[in-house]
């Protein structure tokens, strides 16, 4: 019987290594890397070797390009309801597939089997939701007089790039691949280094099912990879989701060849409690806004503003139940909220800011080091971390952590807190909590994000649009104007006279 974390763990390695062999996905086809190097990618929990995936280079991007460009002509002359048929004849294939496509995200990043579960079933959720709005997609008639027809046509860039992150690596792939596939796109897709074995898996369940070069993926460095795709100029359409300084790289990148991009970067998203709100629902929504995913989210609410009436009752509540809700444990076990950071560097990452923390004067109310339980020892854990007392133009405040270091302060009235809330350089994300409605809505109005969730917080799904303002990014996921960034309009004019 497997007892230990660390059993538990070697045996589920093995089940991964079963499923499949990660290779890259070039041309309907498996596909090994040109340099015959490889990197391994580690589970978190207890810091040991999974599998390994190709060290792609630019000779592997020069081959996916090459099958996405003879796959173009073939996919965009399908029309979307025949695209729409046999995508979702793939989504068949990994609901078929879905516990070892769970098991695989579980850990390949650390978090709790039930959430990776999850991101399974919202990733097919979405690729059906594109699916379906891809069929909506038509071009327009213009009045022009009664001598000239006048229409626009819309049509699919070509070739799109997805540069993918490694803390919801399914979801968002499903998110970029589902709508540049549906559009009429051909798609090669670099998922990252430090997670990359979910998406090679659903690549190789397509098989016989897109047509051969539709989808490709391709593994590696961003620095060597990564790098080769955001500047080949044969990609007609960039998508990245990642860091604000990688972000910047990619759009450099596509500057050269004048390739659209979308950017979906980092956030360092507030959540205001005022006086009126309900305390306790209020601390519990805030805990699961930073802690789901061990904090490792773009849109995570970092920065708690409370209004001072209500401080230390708030704090009570928020205490109260990241201590009974939010656990680090073994992501495998059922009952398990928390699971280890992706990897180690971010680990380090983390501690260095709690320490920086403490050193700026912030109060460290709760945690700040690894977890008391032997089990976790050789895993990447860190416990859920409070400060309060913080200056809102502290580095705590002001950088993302991407990690569970909660930043509360204080707030006198809503003016003050409107200005605390958008007094950073991101603006992807936002929450407010208050029974006023007429407060909502003008918060709604006055903070600088891309989403503002009332009285809840990763809200949203398919059909409500993602994205960030200022460094935050630009674009939207999520949502119908998703597919209409995978396409671009030809306006035609014929003269009838």
């Amino acid at each position: 019987m497997d007892n230990t974390v660390h059993d538990r763990h070697e045996a589920a390695a093995k089940t991964v290594q079963n499923e499949s062999t990660y290779s890259n996905w070039i041309d309907g086809q498996p596909s090994s890397a040109s340099s015959e190097e490889s990197i391994s990618t580690l589970d978190p929990a207890i810091s040991e070797p999974i599998t390994a995936v190709p060290r792609s280079k630019q000779t592997d991007i020069e081959l996916a390009v090459t099958a996405a460009n003879e796959a173009a002509a073939g996919w965009s002359s399908h029309t979307p309801i025949e695209r729409a048929s046999i995508i979702r004849e793939w989504i068949s294939t990994l609901e078929e597939h879905r516990e070892a496509l769970g098991l695989i995200e579980s850990l390949d990043t650390g978090k709790p089997k039930q959430f990776a579960l999850d991101e399974v079933d919202t990733a097919i959720e979405y690729l059906h939701y594109y699916a379906g709005v891809a069929q909506g997609i038509q071009g327009e008639h213009l009045s022009q007089g009664p001598d000239t027809h006048a229409y626009v046509r819309k049509e699919p860039y070509g070739i799109a790039g997805l540069i993918l992150p490694w803390n919801y690596p399914i979801d968002l792939f499903a998110w970029k691949a589902g709508a540049a596939l549906a559009a009429g796109n051909t798609v090669v897709a670099k998922p990252s280094e430090e997670a990359p074995l979910s998406i090679t898996r659903v690549a190789q369940l397509s098989q016989g099912i897109l047509p051969d070069g539709v989808l490709n993926i391709v593994n590696g460095y961003g620095t060597e990879a990564g790098a080769a795709l955001t500047s080949h100029e044969a990609i007609d359409k960039l998508s990245f989701t990642g860091s604000v300084n990688v972000g910047k790289t990619v759009m450099h990148a596509a500057a050269e060849s004048v390739t659209p991009v979308t950017l979906e970067l980092g956030g360092k998203s507030p959540f205001i409690v005022f006086e009126d709100a309900d305390i306790r629902q209020a601390a519990k929504t805030a805990a699961s806004g930073l802690f789901y995913n061990t904090g490792q989210s773009c849109d995570a609410c970092s920065r708690i503003l409370v209004q001072n009436s209500i401080h230390d009752a708030f704090i009570d509540e928020f205490i109260s139940e990241t201590e009974n809700s939010w656990i680090p444990g073994d992501p495998l076990a059922p009952d398990t909220t928390m699971g280890p950071l992706a990897f180690s560097d971010q680990l380090n990452k983390v501690e260095e800011y709690i320490d920086i923390g403490q050193s700026e004067g912030a109060n460290l109310l709760k945690g700040g080091g690894r977890p008391a339980n032997e089990d976790l020892d050789d895993g990447l854990f860190i416990e859920p971390t409070i400060f309060s007392s913080v200056d809102n133009s502290s580095r705590i405040a002001q950088e993302e952590i991407f990690g569970p270091v909660q930043s509360i302060i204080t707030f006198e009235s809503y003016d003050e807190a409107i200005e605390l809330a958008n007094d950073v350089r991101y603006g992807l994300a936002s929450g407010v909590a208050t029974e006023d409605i007429s407060t909502a809505h003008k918060a709604a109005a006055d903070i600088d994000a891309g989403s503002v969730w009332i009285n809840e917080y990763h809200g949203g799904g398919p059909g409500v649009p993602f994205g960030g303002f200022k460094e935050s990014g630009f674009g939207r996921e999520c949502a119908a104007e998703t597919v209409e960034e995978y396409t671009h309009s030809k306006s035609v004019t014929i003269a009838l006279d």
